[in-house]
């Protein structure tokens, strides 16, 4: 297992420098100036634009400039916000910890939901309560993130006034109700993450189940006197769970996708929503970063996955 996470961690080193070309490429190609605005500007002399970019070296080579950021960001430097005014790295780790617990707790709620959901279909296939998951999933599956959170703003915000439509960073409260609000203010963007996420998994989980429990292995458990919920869990959805898996890793960058949209509509400080931002601003600093970020924690859910193989199925070794 070591040998494997070591070999896996180098072959992430080429992965992750492969990606960060290719994003730093598209956006040094992108049409578009950070100081266009500052260029247009009347009061500022052409000369003091001119020196901007040549200190920020965007006049150079696409190749000298990338090798110039690669190598700062291998030494923790990640660049300078042309719109804040600070530092990258302060930036991202401002925001990252919310759109970490805003996409991990909805990727458990969404597992949550469809394990047990999709199991019991498996189990009573075509009964009413399979129908009406069935039909339920298909429809939090068809809804886009944006359609669903304006109706939880719609209803739960706006008709019901029991939960904010507005994220904030900057509560006052302390102690309990500090968390209190922490919790208020996460339970609608988590929820329509949540739900999409697990709409998606119980079409799959229940596929995956229904196929394991037909094979003979689970009636030779049921003939040895085995009960059928222990037959269900311990030998059937442990198997069936790797194709799920798969699928989790699969669906890590649609997560991340939906997050950019939800954390806009929430207004959530994550850094989804700093990427929005940073694209309306052409901020190209911030823009590599953030992307980079997610191609990072991309590749390190995939080696999680990989490793959750393992330890579902004792028959895969890592060599």
């Amino acid at each position: 297992m070591t040998k494997y996470l070591i070999r896996r961690l180098l072959i992430a080193v080429p992965v992750l420098a492969g990606i960060s070309l290719v994003l730093f490429t598209i956006l040094a190609l992108a049409p578009g100036d950070p100081f266009e605005e500052l260029a247009a500007n009347p009061n500022v002399p052409r000369e003091v634009a001119l020196q901007l970019r040549k200190q920020f070296g965007l006049d150079d080579p696409v190749m000298v400039r990338y090798v110039r950021w690669f190598g700062s960001m291998v030494q923790g430097d990640w660049g300078f916000s042309f719109v804040s005014r600070v530092d990258v790295s302060t930036l991202i780790l401002q925001r990252l910890p919310t759109s970490l617990f805003v996409l991990g707790t909805a990727q458990v709620l969404g597992i949550l939901i469809a394990l047990p959901v999709g199991t019991l279909s498996a189990v009573r296939p075509y009964s009413f309560f399979d129908q009406v998951a069935t039909t339920l999933a298909f429809i939090g599956f068809s809804l886009p993130t944006f359609f669903t959170g304006l109706l939880f703003i719609l209803f739960f915000s706006i008709y019901l006034d029991w939960l904010p439509f507005i994220y904030r960073a900057d509560i006052s409260a302390t102690g309990w109700r500090w968390w209190w609000e922490n919790v208020r203010q996460s339970i609608m963007p988590v929820a329509v993450l949540g739900l999409a996420q697990g709409a998606a998994l119980t079409r799959f989980v229940r596929s995956a189940v229904l196929e394991v429990i037909r094979l003979d292995y689970i009636n030779t458990a049921r003939a040895k006197g085995l009960s059928e919920r222990v037959t269900v869990i311990k030998h059937g959805v442990r198997n069936a769970l790797i194709p799920v898996v798969t699928l989790l890793a699969l669906q890590i960058p649609t997560i991340f996708t939906g997050a950019v949209i939800t954390e806009q509509i929430f207004r959530v400080p994550g850094i989804g929503s700093l990427l929005i931002s940073s694209i309306l601003a052409n901020d190209t600093p911030v823009i590599m970063a953030v992307t980079f970020v997610y191609a990072c924690l991309v590749v390190t859910f995939t080696l999680v996955v990989d490793v959750l193989y393992g330890w579902l199925d004792p028959r895969i070794t890592y060599r």
